[in-house]
């Protein structure tokens, strides 16, 4: 919600950060940026974010940054009703930015545990990347350029990476985060291949040695053992590193769905996009990684309508583009296929698959295959429309030479040709299955459920929990604690002599409700003996309510409608 526009990257690093720090939080739903994200500027009613993310609470909040000063509002909302049952401004000096990120993140998952149910919080969520605060802002400089994904951003974006390791050398995000800037400009043919290549290797030995327990570590070998040498088995490996870090991780998450795609172990792959999809339901890529997964299950039907919709997120996604000219292709929908094709780029070549595929009664010239032949030296599409059309014409052993080319160069572009459709021809060649052998059989692949499969922890025994009821009930009893409105977890299990993970442990297992409802419940029940003494008769019903240690007009109406089917208006009516 900041309006400070000449701070937005500052506003959404600080954001990016929270968002990664409470998906460190085991059993809570934390939607990711690119969704998030969607919605930043945006008067949009809660109800339908709640909807479009299902999720039942949702964060929203301000920066401000003035020299080095900053103020960070935050506030919980609950989606059906749109009630604020927590909110909180901190106004901090920037040099202590990481410790504030960290309070914020674990107040958070605080408040949502508080009112959903037991869930385990670590007793920190955010580790201090630099010492230096400049450095970090430039690192965020770079970081929002580096998210524009165009070469030029990624260009500049390194320049910002550069100077933060400038003021720190022992920044290790820093490095990481160029390792993966020149991987994309080598990959992307933006930086002679070598040059950029000895630039991120360079960046990732540097890295290595500060610190490998962040997941860009084990990231930064899965390109290098998936895309550049498709060797399966050791990128398999990596990525099981990056996911044991953090389940969650959407690199990560799509980099197993792709594996899989690769590999043809489609039930897998679909168990990793849907994932995708849940933890970021509007990114664009995400709907093309399972437009993907149809498409190679020749379930063009289904492969289409996820494109589509990935398109409506994201109209400028060209590897979209180019899998709905596809789809349009194996349906023969004329029509819509060339009306799909306007304005965009090989025109030529796609009406020529078309024709291909739909009417087998075409030769291709060969003054085409001359330039697609000069070309292969100089440039590489982004998708192999020329090894596409040999592969399905009079010329398919040039096709399948074309192939055998791409695959020993280990082109990312034909990395599924076991599964392409337009590859199905050349599969009758000899030496077809041969021309790349993978070293991972599906036997090795866990699914995603085993793969994150974690027993729960018991964190007291059934007698420690009776032993403590009778003491929480005890207190509660005599003390009254639930009378002051800005009671915590935290208090009462220090009362207890207790974590706030046993006391939330402890509340759930012992009465079956979160720790808001349980006190809650003592406050409306001290509401109710109150509001039906005449003493207090020239007292309002929110006076009453606040006597009673309730804080807010909106959650007290809420709690009270939700327990007793009535409001507190009409309960006082009827019991007076």
């Amino acid at each position: 919600m900041s309006s400070d526009i000449d701070n937005e990257y500052f506003c959404d690093g600080i954001t990016e950060e929270i968002i990664n720090a409470l998906t460190k939080v085991d059993q809570l739903k934390v939607i990711a940026r690119t969704s998030s994200f969607a919605f930043k500027g945006k008067d949009i009613d809660i109800r339908e974010i709640g909807k479009q993310l299902n999720v039942n609470t949702i964060l929203e909040g301000s920066i401000k940054k003035s020299n080095d000063k900053v103020r960070i509002t935050a506030q919980l909302i609950d989606v059906s009703d749109g009630i604020h049952y927590w909110s909180k401004k901190y106004d901090r000096d920037l040099v202590n930015i990481f410790d504030l990120e960290d309070e914020i993140s674990l107040a958070i998952a605080d408040e949502v545990r508080n009112n959903f149910g037991h869930f385990e919080v670590q007793d920190h969520l955010i580790k201090q990347p630099t010492n230096n605060i400049e450095a970090y802002q430039l690192f965020l400089k770079g970081r929002s350029l580096q998210l524009k994904w165009t070469p030029e951003s990624i260009k500049e974006a390194i320049t910002f990476y550069n100077q933060a390791i400038a003021l720190d050398k022992n920044y290790a995000k820093a490095y990481y985060a160029n390792l993966q800037c020149y991987g994309l400009l080598a990959m992307w043919g933006y930086m002679p291949y070598k040059e950029a290549m000895d630039l991120a290797i360079s960046n990732l030995l540097i890295a290595k040695e500060i610190d490998t327990s962040l997941p860009e570590y084990p990231l930064s070998f899965v390109g290098k053992f998936f895309w550049e040498e498709w060797d399966f088995k050791n990128a398999y490996l990596h990525i099981n590193k990056v996911l044991e870090i953090n389940p969650n991780h959407i690199d990560g998450l799509e980099a197993m769905a792709e594996l899989c795609i690769a590999l043809g172990f489609f039930n897998i792959a679909l168990q990793y996009a849907n994932k995708l999809l849940e933890v970021d339901p509007l990114s664009a890529n995400n709907h093309y990684t399972l437009a993907h997964i149809y498409y190679y299950q020749r379930q063009f039907d289904k492969a289409l309508k996820a494109i589509n919709y990935a398109l409506t997120l994201n109209s400028h996604l060209e590897l979209a583009h180019h899998l709905k000219c596809f789809c349009l292709i194996w349906l023969n929908k004329k029509h819509e296929f060339i009306t799909h094709i306007q304005n965009s780029t090989l025109i030529e070549e796609k009406e020529m698959l078309f024709n291909l595929i739909n009417d087998n009664a075409i030769t291709v010239p060969q003054q085409i295959i001359d330039k697609w032949n000069i070309n292969s030296h100089n440039q590489t599409m982004l998708v192999p429309y020329d090894a596409f059309i040999l592969s399905n014409s009079n010329h398919s052993d040039k096709g399948f030479l074309r192939l055998k080319e791409m695959i020993n160069h280990r082109r990312g572009q034909v990395i599924n040709f076991r599964q392409e459709p337009f590859f199905k021809r050349l599969q009758n060649f000899d030496g077809f299955f041969e021309l790349h052998q993978s070293n991972l059989v599906v036997e090795d692949v866990k699914p995603l459920q085993q793969a994150q499969e974690e027993p729960s922890s018991i964190l007291l025994d059934n007698q420690q929990i009776e032993g403590l009821k009778v003491k929480l009930l005890s207190y509660f009893k005599e003390d009254e604690p639930y009378l002051n409105p800005q009671l915590t977890l935290k208090f009462v299990a220090n009362v207890l002599g207790l974590n706030t993970n046993k006391m939330s442990y402890l509340v759930n297992q012992a009465f079956d409700v979160n720790f808001n409802d349980f006190v809650n419940s003592y406050r409306l029940n001290h509401f109710k003996n109150i509001a039906l003494d005449p003493n207090n008769a020239h007292l309002t019903i929110l006076g009453l309510a606040y006597d009673s240690g309730f804080n807010s007009k909106s959650v007290f109406n809420t709690y009270f409608k939700k327990t007793e089917g009535i409001t507190p208006k009409a309960w006082l009516k009827t019991n007076s």
